[in-house]
């Protein structure tokens, strides 16, 4: 049993106005007293880090040529058309309209008219809410997977993915022998097509070999024609631990193998959808509960304006990580740092990340495991936030702490890990850690704020492309 001391703040600090939108501004210094909760750590699972360690090695592999633009698919032009800001901008500016405050009430997926003008496009696009499933590993939120449809018969095959915004394409397994998840039966759907030309494609979780091929794919009331898969007849042993069919690439489809844009891409391309953004709620430690929402935004999950931090390359969602502070103390950085919703940790460099736990009494290198992993006393409750863009995100306790160095352990392992300098130079991955890191405090009665809360996440290919970060209901329900 190991005691933590949170920062509270009062009830009525939340419900004063003090923003026109009827939330608290950030640089209003509430009354602050602490409260001692006592909780369970668990123990670090050496072996979920170690495997995704591994993994984010073969995702990333190309990552440094990604960013400097190397063999990139050209983006479609419709996707800068300018139309594209006013449509964000009136579906953004018509949720926040209707906010009074926050709400920790459960919704539910639905999917919904768009009350906007479409301007001089369809008029009938729409948004879709869907829910995500996550997978739970001892205390580590694994990843988060939902549902997709394909074919289009009355009742399309639903098959289980994880929603990843590191990579960008979509597959599933058809005809696999070695696959031990449900798969695809192409031959019920009387408009699959096997182009017969090859997909390999390695992913953090493994890799996949098949065909590319198209059928009329959907999530909620959204659907797609002629949308372009990788149809796999192999899978890596990696996917078969998983329970997950496969999976659907959210990044740019300027890093697509297919070489085919996104299914979101097609949504806006072909415009059934109400604004050129998708957001991503996240929960920590249940099962149920997370959410997608594609051309829209969640009012219900979100409890804050959104902070915006320009997207710098259009391959993964890619922001300017400008640095860390640590314990009131500044750690410089200058990197590219990709917002991944397929990856659990949070990685930098070796070098970035020693620097990083020196501001943090008492930590260092975790003596059980390898240089890449680092712990810090379980007793303490290090402040911790990034600079992305220029602003200040703070990062939960709840996230960060990984577990007791082993039974019985003074020392718990801390959730950034630091890898080769060489394969990180420059670059950054952030992952579930720090898109869940938000929380609300049930005994303070109140939300915990580190500067900023990353909690509810939003992807926006308007304004030459963005990523969004509001506080979220987590855990509150």
């Amino acid at each position: 049993m190991s005691f933590i001391i949170l920062p509270r703040f009062p009830l009525s600090f939340l419900l004063l106005t003090a923003g026109a939108l009827g939330f608290p501004m950030y640089d209003t210094a509430p009354p602050i007293s602490t409260v001692i909760v006592e909780i369970d750590i668990p123990i670090f699972n050496p072996q979920v880090a170690m495997a995704e360690l591994k993994a984010i090695k073969l995702k990333y592999v190309n990552a440094q040529d990604i960013i400097a633009g190397k063999n990139l698919v050209v983006l479609p032009d419709a996707l800068s058309d300018p139309r594209l800001d006013a449509l964000s901008d009136a579906a953004l500016t018509d949720t926040m309209n209707n906010l009074s405050g926050f709400a920790l009430s459960e919704s539910t997926p639905t999917t919904h008219q768009a009350n906007i003008s479409f301007s001089a496009m369809n008029a009938a696009a729409q948004s879709t809410t869907d829910p995500l499933t996550d997978e739970i590993v001892g205390n580590i939120d694994l990843q988060y997977y939902g549902s997709v449809g394909f074919g289009n018969e009355t009742h399309p095959r639903q098959l289980s993915v994880i929603i990843d915004t590191g990579s960008a394409d979509l597959w599933i397994p058809v005809d696999c022998g070695d696959c031990v998840n449900p798969q695809y039966e192409a031959n019920t759907s009387s408009t699959y097509t096997d182009t017969g030309n090859p997909f390999n494609v390695t992913y953090g979780s493994g890799n996949v070999g098949g065909t590319l091929a198209h059928d009329t794919i959907s999530i909620g009331s959204l659907e797609i024609d002629q949308q372009y898969f990788g149809a796999v007849t192999h899978v890596s042993s990696d996917f078969n631990d998983d329970p997950i069919s496969g999976l659907i690439g959210l990044g740019f489809s300027s890093i697509a193998t297919s070489g085919k844009p996104t299914f979101f891409e097609n949504l806006i391309m072909q415009e059934k959808v109400s604004a050129p953004l998708f957001s991503v709620y996240l929960t920590r430690g249940k099962a149920s509960g997370s959410m997608i929402t594609l051309g829209g935004y969640d009012v219900s999950k979100a409890v804050g304006p959104l902070t915006w931090v320009p997207v710098i390359s259009k391959t993964y969602w890619t922001v300017q990580f400008n640095g860390a502070i640590v314990e009131g103390k500044n750690v410089t950085g200058d990197l590219h740092a990709a917002i991944d919703t397929g990856t659990t940790l949070i990685y930098i460099s070796q070098t970035l990340a020693s620097a990083i736990y020196a501001n943090i009494p008492g930590a260092g290198p975790a003596e059980n495991y390898d240089s890449n992993f680092f712990s810090f006393p379980c007793n303490s409750n290090p402040t911790i936030s990034f600079l992305l863009g220029g602003y200040d995100f703070g990062l939960s306790m709840q996230d960060f702490n990984l577990g007791q160095d082993g039974d019985g352990s003074k020392n718990c392992i801390g959730g950034i890990v630091g890898m080769d300098d060489t394969f990180m130079e420059g670059f950054a991955i952030i992952g579930d850690e720090f898109l869940k890191s938000c929380e609300y405090c049930l005994v303070c009665a109140s939300l915990i704020w580190n500067g900023r809360c990353p909690g509810y996440s939003v992807y926006d290919y308007s304004h030459d492309a963005r990523v969004g970060f509001a506080p979220s209901v987590n855990n509150a329900q």
